[in-house]
This record gives C-alpha cells, structure tokens and sequence, in this order.
C-alpha cells in the first residue's frame, strides 16, 4: 500500500490549521486570479489576431484609394494651387510628375498605417476583454475604449508619421516657395537627419492636435461596433506638412490656436476646410474597405485555426 499524507486524511473542516497553513506551497505559487486573466486578455491569441487582420484592412484599404490622400495634402499644403477639386489636381499631378506621381510616398505612410492599425486594433480588442470580460459591450464602452487606444497610438506611433508626411512630400512640385524641400534617402535617413538637426521631440511635433483627434477614430468605432451588434442581433451577416524648426513646439494649445487664427486671416473660414472633399472621400471608402478585409480576414483566421469567433460585441 502506497504511503499516503496524513493531511489529506483530515476533512479539511476538521483541520486544525489555517487554509493558508495547510497549503503553503499552493498558495505561493498561484498568481491573482485577476492578474492572470488581465495577462490573458492583453496577450490573448484573439487579441493578435484582430490586431494583424486590422492592419492588413487598413494597408489594402489605404493602398486602393492613396491618390485621395495626395490630392488631399496638395490641397492643404501648396496654398497657390489653382486646381480646387480632387480630380483636377490627380489629373495636374499625373501630368505634372508622372503616372506614379499619386503614390510617390507610399511605402513609408503604409508601413507608418500598418504599425498604427496593429497598435489600435491589439489595444482596443485587449482593453475591450480585459473591461467586457464576455459579456455584451455598449456604445459608452466602445467610446472610452476608442479613446484610449487612440491615445496609446499616437504616442507611440507619431514619429512614423512625422517622417513619412515628410517623405510624401519630397520631390513634389509646389507654388508656394516657402514650403521648404527636404533631401532624405529613407525612413531611417529620415529620422536620422531629424533627430541631427532638430532633436529628438521633434518626432512628435503634432502630438498635440493628434490627440485632439483621437475622436475620431473612437466616434467611428463606436459606431462600427454598434451597428455590428445591431446586425448580429439580427442575424444578418457582413462578414503634416513640414515646419521651421522654431515651431517645434506644435504640440502646444497656443500654436495650434495661432496656427488656425494665422490661416482664417489668410484665407477665411473656408481656408479650415481645403482638402475636405478629398478627405471625405479618402477617410469613408479607405474606412469601407478596411473594415470589409478585417472582418473577412478575422472569420477567415478563426475559422482555418479551429477557433470559434467571439461574437459577443
């Protein structure tokens, strides 16, 4: 006959001892439950998955419709350009510079998008299981959660966009003389001569108005994720241009306020809205699409690796 402990011969009731004496061993090693189901949220398997499916959306969707955003910064930042519509000035800039001309600048601003979706989407879907924990979301949640991954992506992703709004830049003819040209050979050169000339803050000048513009893509989740559950429930199925560099301190309100006063003197109210037609038509068939391939892809992902596809929203 087997040896036997005699403590586990004690109905624990019975025990003399503390629960926590009678089992040291176990109740050392064991981690807060809550701490490991936090650990298991943010480093879930779902979570990345979401998160690359997101990116690959937003690099296809931006890839179809990036001569919407060069007609957009044209627009906003060559102030003597006489072309008004976006495609008048598609067609100046293809005649101007070159059938590839639209897409002069897209490797850097996809792989500065790919970054940035991966962020949002793994932050969101981990921040949303971690605060949902299974249960139906709501349009206030889907908000808060919005806002904060779009606050943890613009600190960490905004030095891409400093470089690679520059590098779209680069080699393009404008009227206006004061825009000031750059000579980089790429990204890492890019960042290499800011960080040399200007210093290392000056990767994030914008922070400031970006995170204003956190809204935006959380106002857009909020809905996206509500209509979703509305769907569900339903059962119904679908699947920056360049400054001086005395104005590195754009991340402050005061210059932001002076930069829009300076640009209604110049131009009037109507000078806030230039580019709008070609941001309108950029932000809501790029959004379109990007959701299309991340639904797709994520059902694709789940349905391939045997996983079953949460579905509550």
């Amino acid at each position: 006959m087997e040896r036997q402990d005699w403590a586990a011969l004690v109905p624990e009731s019975d025990s003399p001892l503390p629960a926590a004496a009678r089992s040291p061993a176990k109740s050392a090693a064991d981690p807060s439950p809550s701490r490991a189901a936090a650990m298991a949220a943010v480093s879930s398997y779902e979570s990345l998955v979401h998160a690359v499916a997101g990116a690959v959306g937003s690099v296809t969707a931006m890839t179809v419709f990036f001569p919407l955003d060069t007609a957009r910064l044209r627009l906003q930042v060559d102030e003597k350009r006489k072309s008004k519509t976006t495609h008048a000035v598609l067609l100046e800039i293809i005649k101007e510079e070159g059938l590839l001309a639209p897409y002069r600048g897209w490797f850097p601003v996809i792989s500065s998008l790919c970054c940035s979706n991966f962020v949002y989407f793994y932050t969101f879907n981990s921040l949303k299981a971690l605060w949902v924990k299974g249960q139906h979301s709501t349009t206030g949640k889907d908000l808060v959660l919005g806002f904060v991954a779009g606050v943890v992506n613009v600190l960490l992703t905004t030095p891409l966009w400093v470089v690679n709004t520059r590098l779209k830049l680069q080699g393009a003819k404008f009227r206006n003389e004061d825009i000031v040209p750059t000579s980089y050979k790429g990204i890492v050169d890019a960042f290499h001569q800011i960080i040399r000339d200007e210093g290392v803050l000056a990767l994030w000048n914008g922070t400031f108005p970006s995170l204003l513009l956190v809204f935006n893509p959380a106002i857009q989740f909020m809905f996206y994720e509500g209509f979703k559950r509305k769907l569900l429930k339903t059962r119904l199925e679908f699947g920056r241009h360049r400054l001086n560099p005395e104005n590195r301190m754009l991340g402050s309100l005061k210059n932001v306020l002076y930069l829009l006063r300076q640009r209604v003197r110049r131009f009037g109210l109507v000078g806030l809205y230039k580019g709008l037609e070609a941001k309108l038509l950029q932000t809501v068939l790029t959004a379109a699409l990007m959701f299309l391939v991340y639904e797709k892809l994520t059902a694709a992902t789940f349905t391939v690796m045997g996983l079953k596809h949460s579905q509550k929203h």
